[in-house]
């Protein structure tokens, strides 16, 4: 497993909302026979056919079927369509056919396909609660 970590301006934050920019640039894409240990940010698109264990920030995360997520995500858009075990913060949230999540959506806005395994809680958050996320609250157990 390769360990990624950027230094980002608040700890435990992600990426600011922002809108997105009219010139996108393409997706950054973990192919299916990579993975990640640790702490990844990516400004734009992220697209996971991976393994990460660890802490995601994106404006908007992708899990494709095959792809595998353990951690924290912190985004403004995130689609599950592998597998989920961890925590989401984000105001839009799609659960697709034949993903499998465990643990907790923290949305505004969230839909889950027929078809999808769902194991835990989505809790409804305003949209100013995203916006002045600065750092992840702690795991209880």
């Amino acid at each position: 497993m390769l360990t990624i970590a950027r230094r980002s301006p608040v700890p435990g934050a992600g990426p600011k909302f922002v809108p997105p920019r009219e010139a996108e640039a393409p997706p950054s894409v973990l192919g299916p026979r990579a993975g990640v240990r640790g702490t990844l940010e990516v400004d734009g698109e992220l697209v996971v056919s991976g393994q990460i264990i660890g802490r995601i920030a994106a404006l908007r995360l992708v899990i494709a079927k095959g792809g595998y997520v353990e951690g924290d995500i912190v985004a403004q858009e995130v689609v599950i369509a592998g597998r989920l075990n961890g925590r989401v913060f984000a105001p839009t949230v799609a659960i697709e056919d034949g993903a499998e999540v465990e643990g907790r959506i923290f949305h505004t806005n969230v839909t889950v396909a027929r078809g999808a395994h769902v194991t835990g809680r989505m809790p409804w958050r305003p949209i100013s609660y995203f916006e002045n996320l600065t750092t992840l609250p702690e795991v209880r157990t």
